[in-house]
């Protein structure tokens, strides 16, 4: 089964260079059904079942290693250690792996480092639409009054050098994928590159040179957007230098002092003015006649059509509570009854949480990014709740419950009676059959006829739901009897007469 890099390529070679079947089949290796499979089925993902996943041993290590390396690199030639006693330091440290694995890495990096005479760069030059650069960073605003650090999400398209900035709460893999469709269009268009740190979101394992094992859901996303990534050797800030600068920049040109807002969404909307007035009054460093949003209105026309924002989650498995609870992003969501105790997915979007049971949702929430917090939804528990009228009183999802007017009303004038709960109950029963928005207006006839309780709004509902009569027929003038019949029922008498 293909993987989400190989399809991506498909996808790439058909889509945006309009290579034939038979040139992508001969270029990329593949069949000429595969080929049909993936530009048919407009998918990112084959899912397909595997027992055993290979993890290279020394990918976790290479970090490890290379610091190591960089150490030693500053010591005299005699005082470096071989690669066999880098290999026993690895292992008293834990690697189970092999020692070939250390020296072919070691003797790697080495040769490059000795080509390569130090704080020495190579100026780099991009096409228009060629590549983009992407990088977060940690800024600190005033959010109602109070101080908070958030993160920012900066790209920047490496020819016209035009900034993107965008704010959230978290750096996670959602909002990764949504700060790249928010920047998509804000931009108009996707380059054919995107340029990346090591980040943990988009890159698993580092192997040797620029060998990447890239996420799984990270490469669904470029795939998506036809777009190649590209990861900077570890600890290489220059090779994505253009936004590495724009860091600094616009730390200094949109934090300093700190902005004041009520909520990122003021926050995010400024920061896009403040992108398109900054690119107005600068000069591009390259082309110095001409300002940045200038050299991007010219890049825009080479930029890749936009494809559509990417279905981008976070999935995962959880069970829900008896309590019909599921615990996401260190809070607690409510979930239809019917989950209770019962596996559900959980998936995590940049602004709401879905929880699906069996490709059914269950439940629909805004995220909340403040950390333990219980966030309800009363209808979950109707079903429990009609077993069980008391928890309506002191029912943790009951409190500050916002209902309808009608409703509300309803509820106030029923605690008044023994059985006032029960009542309620009734009526909120019948949100299931009836709807909302029915239940709330026979409420509100009940009402305006004095007369509020269950089995009235029931009766209400009732009445509401039976066919009209039909209306009776006249019979026009046309059709009637010039001579109408005489009843006499004496003729019957008649007929009982003997001859």
């Amino acid at each position: 089964m293909m993987s989400v890099d190989v399809i991506g390529n498909v996808r790439r070679a058909f889509f945006e260079q309009h290579l034939p079947i038979k040139e992508i089949v001969r270029t990329l290796s593949v069949s000429r059904a595969t080929v049909r499979k993936v530009i048919r089925s407009h998918k990112t993902e084959f899912k397909y079942e595997r027992g055993v996943q290979p993890v290279p041993k020394l990918g976790a290590w290479v970090d490890i290693l290379t610091a190591i390396l960089e150490k030693e690199s500053k010591l005299p030639r005699r005082e470096r250690r071989s690669t066999q006693r880098l290999f026993e330091e690895l292992r008293g440290h834990g690697y189970d792996g092999a020692h070939d694995s250390v020296h072919r890495f070691t003797k790697v990096w080495r040769d490059e480092r000795a080509r390569t005479p130090l704080h020495a760069f190579v100026p780099l030059s991009f096409a228009p639409g060629e590549a983009y650069q992407f990088d977060w960073s940690h800024e600190t605003i005033t959010l109602q009054g109070l101080p908070l650090v958030i993160k920012a999400a900066h790209m920047k398209l490496s020819h016209s050098r035009m900034p993107f900035v965008r704010a959230y709460f978290r750096e996670t893999q959602e909002l990764v994928f949504d700060a790249h469709d928010k920047a998509f269009r804000f931009y108009g268009g996707v380059c054919r590159r995107g340029i990346y740190d090591n980040m943990k979101t988009a890159v698993e394992a580092i192997f040797v040179g620029k060998a990447r094992q890239y996420n799984r859901r990270f490469l669904q996303m470029c795939s998506h957007h036809l777009v190649e990534p590209v990861a900077c050797t570890p600890a290489s800030g220059w090779e994505k230098g253009q936004v590495e600068n724009q860091v600094g920049n616009l730390r200094d040109q949109l934090f300093r002092p700190k902005p004041r807002v009520a909520s990122l969404v003021e926050l995010n909307g400024w920061l896009e003015d403040q992108c398109i007035a900054y690119a107005k009054r600068h000069k591009h460093p390259e082309f110095k006649e001409r300002t940045i949003w200038e050299v991007y209105q010219e890049e825009q026309a080479s930029l890749m059509e936009l494809r559509g924002p990417f279905d981008g989650f976070v999935e995962k498995a959880v069970r829900a509570t008896t309590t019909c609870l599921i615990m996401a992003d260190h809070n607690r969501y409510s979930v239809d009854a019917r989950a209770a105790g019962r596996m559900v997915l959980v998936r995590s979007h940049a602004e709401r949480i879905v929880v699906l049971l069996d490709d059914e949702v269950v439940a629909d929430h805004v995220r909340q990014f403040r950390r333990n917090q219980v966030i309800y939804d009363p209808w979950h528990y109707l079903p429990v709740l009609m077993r069980k009228p008391g928890a309506l009183r002191n029912g943790a999802p009951f409190k500050d419950w916002a209902l309808p007017a009608a409703l509300t009303q309803v509820r106030a004038k029923l605690k008044q009676h023994a059985d006032g709960d029960q009542q309620f109950v009734k009526v909120l029963a019948a949100v299931l059959n009836h709807g909302l928005s029915a239940v709330e207006s026979a409420c509100a006839e009940a009402l305006e006829a004095g007369i509020a309780s269950g089995d009235v709004i029931l009766t209400v509902l009732a009445r509401r739901r039976q066919p009209e009569m039909p209306p009776s027929i006249t019979t026009p003038d046309a059709l009637r009897l010039k001579i109408e019949p005489a009843a006499d029922c004496g003729r019957y008498d008649s007929i009982r007469k003997v001859a």
